[in-house]
């Protein structure tokens, strides 16, 4: 107890030597929160559209005739190019039916020779008043009927030798094969699927532009002549993959539909990009992203909001330096770090940023610096 005593005293005696000496005892000193002065700036917002990918010429591969299947040229996944032999069809019937449209043809051309023989014979008698003109008319007829079998019998030589053709099915365009469920040796009809050709150079990505975009179209009078100049001023797309992987070449919007979606009161676009390396395939899902300016909007950190519930405001700094809750509406920038007001805020309005959190309503959040000596 003595010795508590001593010490106070110790302490006392310390403090009153270093009054009496002119030395001045530290002052708390009240600091100041970080506030910002709301004016209107210019931004690009990322708009993100759902979308799945599909090739420029996505083509149904079926064959043209019945037939077995007796050879398959290519393999799932493969890249081929327009022209290229993909199956081929047993064309033994399809040669034995050109064989015979031919020996039909040289049966009618024949015929053909000897009525057109017999009508110059006939005609030239009866300019000698020979023969009647019922004969004449007879062998004329004989003549225009043989040419007409003649013209039946080159259709079907034309006909046997497409169906001959049809046995060898080509890749109509260049791009890679898909699934293919048939084997050799299958029987295969018109109506047999052999596979799916994906024409990959360029691949589209369908998406529904939002209401957003609608809107900003009926501000700007868009007409249906104007469409094609509203696409072309539409900002560049980026395909990021189901993975994050961001596409490394950039897409643009080369048709959007001029009927708004009654129920989702949306477009239907269609964004065109470019696969040189084949990188991209039929069905991939991903996101397409499109980055739209907005003009003369009031931007805030998002640390300045403060969240209650389903509630958001911010501090107002008043006339005399203390902070006051107001309500606000915000939008997403999209950038991680910045919000939008829509309501509550006008220009000129000071807010408190950093330390918005610790903020209490009615709070002075302002001091004046002290003038130093």
């Amino acid at each position: 107890m003595r010795n508590n005593v001593r010490m106070c005293l110790d302490i006392l005696c310390a403090a009153f030597a270093l009054a009496s000496c002119g030395v001045d005892m530290p002052k708390a000193t009240n600091s100041s929160f970080e506030t910002m002065t709301v004016k209107t700036t210019d931004i690009e917002l990322p708009y993100k559209f759902s979308a799945r990918m599909k090739g420029q010429n996505d083509v149904t591969v079926t064959p043209q005739v019945s037939g077995q299947l007796m050879k398959i040229c290519v393999t799932e996944g493969q890249q081929v190019k327009k022209g290229q032999t993909l199956f081929v069809i047993d064309s033994r019937n399809a040669q034995l039916e050109l064989e015979a449209a031919e020996a039909n043809l040289q049966a009618a051309l024949a015929q053909e020779n000897s009525a057109k023989l017999e009508y110059e014979s006939n005609k030239n008698l009866f300019d000698k008043k020979i023969v009647s003109s019922y004969m004449l008319n007879n062998s004329e007829n004989a003549y225009k009927q043989a040419q007409a079998a003649v013209a039946q019998a080159r259709a079907a030589v034309n006909r046997a030798k497409v169906n001959l053709g049809f046995c060898t099915i080509t890749a109509s365009v260049s791009g890679v094969i898909g699934e293919i469920p048939v084997r050799m040796g299958d029987q295969v009809s018109p109506m047999t699927q052999l596979t799916m050709l994906s024409g990959n150079t360029t691949m589209y990505a369908e998406i529904s532009v939002t209401e957003a975009v609608v809107e900003e179209m009926v501000q700007n009078s868009v007409t249906a002549a104007e469409i094609e100049k509203h696409i072309a001023e539409m900002p560049e797309a980026t395909f990021v993959m189901k993975s994050g992987t961001e596409y490394p070449h950039k897409g643009r919007v080369v048709s959007l539909t001029g009927v708004v979606n009654a129920a989702t009161g949306s477009l239907t676009a269609k964004v065109s990009f470019p696969n040189p390396e084949g990188h991209l395939y039929s069905g991939i899902q991903g996101t397409v992203v499109m980055n739209f300016a907005e003009k003369d909007v009031m931007v805030i950190p998002q640390f300045a909001v403060v969240r209650l519930q389903d509630k958001a405001f911010v501090y107002k700094v008043q006339a005399d330096s203390t902070a006051a809750a107001v309500d606000v509406t915000t939008e997403d920038t999209g950038n991680g770090k910045d919000f939008i007001v829509t309501s509550g805020l006008k220009v000129g309005d000071r807010i408190v940023t950093t330390g918005a959190n610790n903020v209490t309503e009615g709070q002075k959040v302002l001091f004046p610096e002290e003038k130093k000596k």
